[in-house]
């Protein structure tokens, strides 16, 4: 299954990731500079977060490009419930 983000959604799933990206550089200075536990944790649980909004994101962009191909058309019966096989697997990798 290829995803197709453009625009706005790409533009959102980015910033989350980056956003997530410099959290987990700042949890690992954070441990290097001997910082106290609850704060390591809280910015450990803000990049979670931002991780996870990010998975929900894209998986809502491919429910959504689903349901406009069924809407088309673009799927056989069996194809489409594979595909809800696999959406639905990942969406509970992320629950």
């Amino acid at each position: 299954m290829e995803l197709d983000l453009a625009g706005a959604e790409l533009r959102s799933v980015l910033n989350r990731l980056r956003r997530a990206q410099g959290q987990i550089s700042g949890v690992i200075r954070m441990i290097e500079e001997g910082r106290d536990c609850e704060e390591v944790v809280t910015q450990l649980a803000a990049a979670s977060r931002a991780l996870d909004r990010a998975g929900f994101a894209i998986i809502a962009t491919g429910l959504q490009q689903c349901l406009v191909d069924s809407d088309n058309g673009g799927q056989r019966g069996s194809d489409r419930e594979q595909l809800r096989g696999r959406l639905e697997k990942l969406f509970l990798s992320l629950a």
